[in-house]
């Protein structure tokens, strides 16, 4: 295929940080907790579920290219870099963007030139997909990193598979940016795919398989033929790196069914060729976890910019496939031991407890929303506690506190298990739900108690009201969220709600992506470049040259290894 030339410049560099001069907007992180947010993600991923098949593009894809894509780098080597789930606030994404775009890393005594070959991984935006929030999420952020093609070499080439949220439109927006054919430029990097999956030809007899599997437990045939074809070049010399949207074979061990697919993948399409699958890997959790086994390695790299998941309730040791998956001719299922992780596990359980103060802090909406709750419990609770007439008009009155205290109940068992996610609900959502539930309600009869020994329940109606909504709400709010904090934390240690213990605190650094190395001998080095702190506060660069960054930190970044770089042969 001909070199695109990269996207000319629309406009000069730009001398601030305003939008109007930056073509696009800095989006501060997405604050998961907040309640529209919450009911929004939850409708949408509803609708994804019910309606998945009739959004699914990937049929229609069979009329694009079928191209089969071919890097043979400088001098038979290749550099390649991996990031995943990189579109939410702009200090992070920008932050990896920035150091990927470097001449060259030296950490630890290696010397990591550029990648040739940029791969993103999945979940480009947050929190969903629409040309506005590629815009000021993913595409903006990535071309101000570098603007234009390296004066110093060729133009980088990049590729995308896309993840849930970039699902959420159908893939409407990740094929219009990623898939185009006018123009198909990110700043300085070109894009060559045609379609939401794709096949690259690497140097050394590797290659690299990106495979596109979400919201359905099976692959399309347009896709399974167009990696039919594809195969046709695999043979027992060659080896494969497969990049899919989710790490199956770690959410394998709570959901069977999970790796189907991606077993099905590589025992139909990959094994009758003789090729060995020597590496998979995958974002969706935003950690970085590396299982060894006899014949590959299996890494989850999620840290290009998304809030940070935990690592030290990784299990040490998982079977691939697992072994009671109900496939009939499954793999043979293999052990994996837990090789690397970062952040540490130490660093992961202190960030857990980071959560009393970060979760207000982060999700001031979620604690307003708790404060509401509270507010309404305080109003029924006081009219039983000071209502003087019996019989039947008691009886009704206390209806409304009724339907009060079973609907709190209800959403924390639901909290501690939404109805969307993946895996079976035990006994312990069970329980740890209806003790959040409890709790809450205790809080509020405490409340209740105290505000009736105040003056403001003698004030004339509906002051009593008013008072509550202004004085009571924000004080309980507060008080509440550190109740959710304390159940979090409890439930974060029987594996219930880690991700909301994480996705409350919105936790921006401990960042990680993948620097790859194929040498002329076919050896295939992974350096896992980690970032410990991102850079918070920035400045323009003006005069910069055409390919520079227009945007730099103002205290260096500091990127180092998050474990010894290991090679695969």
């Amino acid at each position: 295929m001909p070199p695109v030339e990269a996207e000319p410049s629309q406009r000069p560099r730009p001398r601030s940080l305003d939008p109007q001069e930056l073509g696009f907007t800095p989006r501060p992180p997405v604050p998961w907790l907040a309640p529209l947010l919450l009911l929004s993600t939850g409708l949408r991923t509803l609708l994804a579920m019910l309606f998945g098949a009739y959004l699914d593009k990937r049929e229609l894809q069979n009329s694009l290219p079928r191209e089969v894509h071919r890097h043979d780098g400088a001098d038979g080597e290749l550099w390649l870099d991996y990031i995943a789930d990189l579109g939410d606030g702009f200090p992070a994404t920008y932050s990896m963007a920035y150091l990927m775009v470097q001449p060259e890393l030296e950490l630890d005594g290696h010397r990591l030139p550029r990648g040739h070959l940029v791969l993103m991984g999945g979940d480009q935006v947050y929190p969903t997909a629409s040309k506005e929030a590629y815009e000021d999420r993913c595409k903006g952020p990535y071309r101000a990193a570098q603007p234009e093609a390296p004066a110093d070499g060729p133009q980088p080439t990049l590729y995308a598979v896309p993840g849930n949220h970039d699902w959420y439109d159908g893939l409407t927006a990740f094929l219009r940016l990623f898939a185009r054919r006018r123009d198909a430029t990110i700043g300085g990097w070109r894009t060559e795919q045609a379609r939401s999956y794709f096949a690259v030809e690497l140097p050394s007899h590797w290659w690299l398989f990106g495979l596109d599997a979400q919201f359905t437990t099976y692959l399309d045939d347009p896709q399974l033929s167009y990696f039919e074809e594809a195969a046709k070049r695999l043979g027992p010399q060659d080896r494969v790196i497969i990049a899919v949207p989710e790490p199956s074979w770690v959410k394998a061990a709570h959901d069977p069914r999970a790796y189907d697919s991606l077993d099905y993948f590589i025992r139909t399409i990959i094994a009758p060729t003789g090729a060995q699958v020597r590496l998979l890997v995958a974002g969706d959790l935003h950690h970085y976890a590396r299982y060894a086994g006899p014949d590959r390695q299996l890494i989850t790299c999620g840290g290009g910019g998304a809030y940070l998941y935990p690592t030290h309730k990784l299990p040490p040791r998982i079977t691939v496939p697992p072994r009671d998956t109900l496939v009939r001719r499954a793999s043979r299922s293999r052990d994996y031991e837990l090789a690397g992780r970062y952040p540490e596990p130490a660093r992961s359980r202190r960030y857990s407890w980071g959560i009393f103060g970060r979760l207000p802090l982060r999700n001031p909406g979620f604690a307003s929303l708790l404060g509401g709750l509270h507010t309404l419990l305080l109003i029924t609770m006081a009219g039983v506690a000071t209502q003087r007439t019996g019989g039947t008009e008691q009886r009704l009155f206390s209806i409304p506190l009724a339907v009060v205290l079973l609907a709190t109940v209800a959403a924390a068992v639901l909290f501690a298990k939404p109805p969307s996610a993946s895996g079976k609900r035990h006994s312990r959502h069970w329980l740890l739900g209806l003790t959040h539930g409890l709790a809450h309600i205790g809080l509020a009869a405490a409340g209740t108690w105290l505000w009736l020994r105040l003056d403001f329940v003698d004030w004339p109606y509906p002051l009593p009201i008013v008072a509550a909504l202004v004085i009571y709400g924000p004080v309980i709010g507060l008080l509440a969220s550190q109740v959710t904090a304390a159940y979090l934390l409890l439930a974060g240690a029987f594996d219930v709600n880690l991700n909301e213990l994480f996705a409350g605190q919105g936790i921006d650094d401990a960042k990680i992506f993948l620097r790859m190395h194929i040498a002329a001998d076919g050896a295939l080095t992974v350096y896992p470049v980690a970032l410990d702190r991102i850079g918070r506060k920035w400045r323009a660069n003006p005069d910069g040259a055409p390919d520079a960054p227009w945007i730099e930190p103002l205290t260096p970044l500091r990127p180092r290894l998050a474990e010894p770089p290991f090679t695969l042969r």
